[in-house]
């Protein structure tokens, strides 16, 4: 191993310690002192420490049809990712297919990093992140992102022994490609009652265009009824507020923990933001969303559901490709998370453009 290798591999294991996380109720600091790391090189080190692992599933960008002219700007990779809260995983979520080695942090974390190197996402939101102070804030820092934590205020994960600190959601951003212009944590309610689930929004100005656009991640309840629903209404509200007057569309990413057929679903399929759900292009109608984002077996059963979504302001974007999911076969029996694949819930990673003439708000 070469010198530099070497100075690489130190580092990389020095961020990836496992160190309690501070206890603060929301973050957004920057480091002040930020080593560059090379993404190709990180990549090597994430494989190197996953050879004892089984080959990862391989997925492919689709591109669905698009009638908008091109653009001679670089699209926008966005990344949305449920990452499965690490205590969660060990100590509550009890997959009852899944060997408790398989989710062990010292690994499971290099899967992770491993799945966002792949595919270099300009803009990554998570939801589910119990390691941001000594993973993923300090590695992608030195990748070059700004980045972004709201913990969850109850987070479930303090119940866990051993803990690393609450989990919640992270938004992260290429710096070389934005700049960001504002900035709003959002703690949700329902029926004017506090809840457990928040949301990060981010203007963003693009520097290659100028253009600017909201970005927002959100984690919401996980089960059906009046709580989730009057959620997704407050979440809605706030980013109307946000955009009011202005003009500026949205990306927002997020497990809404709702399938399509729920009003969370309805409520933002049909808000006069004028959305449209990205992974809907994948089916051959344009209409219709993939039959699942998430597939784990629990001693309840089996459960495969549709939750994960990224949405987008139709008549500002355009999304040129999509990337698709593993199927049934490649996801195994045992169904996730696994060896090779590091959580439940599957990564969505779409490819935005910029119209040229974006057309009014419907």
């Amino acid at each position: 191993m070469g010198s530099s290798t070497s100075r690489l591999y130190s580092a990389v294991a020095q961020k990836l310690s496992s160190s309690p996380a501070p206890q603060h109720e929301e973050y957004s600091e920057q480091p002040v002192h930020v080593v560059p790391i090379d993404p190709d090189d990180l990549l090597k080190e994430c494989e190197k420490a996953l050879l004892n692992r089984p080959a990862r599933v391989q997925r492919a960008f689709a591109f669905p049809r698009n009638d908008k002219p091109s653009t001679p700007h670089r699209p926008i990779r966005v990344m949305q990712w449920n990452i499965l809260a690490q205590a969660l995983g060990e100590g509550k979520d009890n997959f009852v297919n899944c060997p408790l080695d398989a989710l062990n942090w010292a690994e499971r974390k290099y899967l992770i990093l491993e799945e966002i190197l792949m595919h270099r996402p300009d803009i990554l939101c998570l939801q589910e992140v119990d390691h941001y102070f000594d993973t993923f804030q300090p590695i992608l820092n030195s990748m070059g992102y700004h980045s972004s934590f709201l913990p969850k205020p109850w987070s479930p994960c303090l119940d866990v022994e051993h803990n690393n600190g609450p989990d919640g959601c992270a938004l992260f951003f290429n710096q070389d490609r934005f700049e960001l212009v504002d900035s709003t944590n959002m703690h949700l309610v329902a029926m004017m009652l506090k809840t457990n689930q928040v949301a990060i929004a981010q203007t963003l100005r693009c520097k290659e265009t100028g253009r600017m656009f909201c970005v927002a991640v959100t984690h919401l309840k996980a089960r059906s009824g009046w709580e989730s629903s009057s959620q997704g209404s407050d979440l809605l509200q706030n980013l109307q507020s946000i955009t009011e007057g202005t003009g500026i569309p949205l990306l927002i990413c997020g497990d809404f923990n709702a399938e399509p057929t729920e009003d969370v679903y309805r409520d933002f399929a049909t808000s006069s933001l004028n959305l449209n759900s990205a992974y809907k292009l994948l089916s051959e109608d344009g209409q219709s969303e993939p039959p699942y984002t998430t597939w784990k077996i629990r001693p309840s059963g089996e459960s495969c559901h549709t939750l994960d979504y990224i949405w987008y302001s139709q008549h500002a974007f355009s999304v040129d490709s999509v990337l698709d999911f593993p199927t049934e076969l490649q996801i195994g029996p045992n169904r996730l998370p696994s060896y090779n694949y590091p959580s439940d819930h599957l990564s969505l990673v779409c490819d935005f453009s910029f119209n040229d003439e974006p057309d009014r708000l419907l």
